[in-house]
């Protein structure tokens, strides 16, 4: 009976990378056959999500904020990586309407309901009204800065509420030379606010930002009416508007989600 023989190559391949031309060849004796080609910096540099230091509103803890940023942070997964940060003030758990949890004195630091700042001598925060103070400020700007140092570097920032007129706040310096606040390469304001009674800062929320914004508010916003976003978009030279028929919440549906990734699009490298 014939035995059969088993098929052999004629030639070994030998699998190579030229590095100066990020390239792999199968090599055969005198000849080369090019296999795959591919640019190893820019696929490294394709995967990394772009880092977004996100400020809470007023009376949200840590830990709240990331969970009503976390449609927003499946939505972008892979994307952008989202990086919390709640306000230095703990706050009585009746100072305030945008955020809900326990008292403050009974639960864990991550969970405490906090703020950026308060518009009176009380613990209390009203975005709407001239302050009788801005009681709390300076801390929450070095909180910011300590963040930034410390967490940074970060690609872009997202605030909600009184975390985005802070935000809006921190480019506004940064923009007039204040060391500690690096700008960013991009800024999501969501029910945004222009800060009001700042005193000695006031001043610098009065010129343009140069800086690529997308502003997020709903039609039903309570809290923060639309007309107050839309004077803070007017800040921003080129400002992206995205309405939703909501209210005081993060929205993360089908249309904003599209509209979030088409704005991230733009600053991936």
């Amino acid at each position: 009976m014939a035995t059969s023989t088993p098929l052999r190559p004629a030639f070994k391949m030998v699998p190579a990378f030229d590095p100066a031309s990020h390239t792999f060849y199968f090599r055969s004796g005198k000849d080369r056959f090019r296999f795959l080609r591919r640019t190893l910096a820019g696929n490294m540099a394709a995967r990394q999500p772009l880092r977004v230091l996100c400020l809470a509103g007023f009376r949200q803890s840590e830990r709240g904020f990331r969970e009503k940023t976390g449609a927003l942070r499946k939505a972008l997964r892979g994307r952008a990586e989202l990086v919390c940060l709640s306000g230095p003030h703990p706050v009585p758990d009746a100072a305030g309407p945008e955020g809900s949890g326990p008292d403050s004195g009974t639960c864990p630091p991550e969970e405490q309901p906090r703020g950026w700042w308060f518009s009176e001598e009380a613990d209390v925060f009203n975005a709407l009204e001239e302050p009788t103070a801005c009681r709390g400020l300076e801390q929450a700007l070095g909180t910011v800065a300590q963040a930034l140092d410390e967490l940074g570097p970060f690609d872009g920032f997202l605030g909600f509420s009184q975390g985005a007129a802070l935000a809006a706040l921190v480019c506004a310096l940064g923009e007039a030379g204040d060391l500690r606040f690096p700008l960013p390469r991009f800024i999501i304001l969501i029910s945004g606010f222009c800060p009001r009674g700042l005193g000695l800062k006031e001043p610098v929320m009065q010129s343009p930002l140069s800086l690529p914004s997308l502003h997020v508010f709903g039609d039903t916003d309570r809290v923060i009416p639309s007309q107050e976003s839309m004077r803070l978009a007017s800040l921003f030279p080129g400002a992206i508007t995205l309405t939703h028929s909501g209210g005081h919440f993060v929205p993360a549906a089908a249309p904003q989600r599209q509209a979030y990734l088409k704005f991230l699009d733009q600053f991936a490298e």
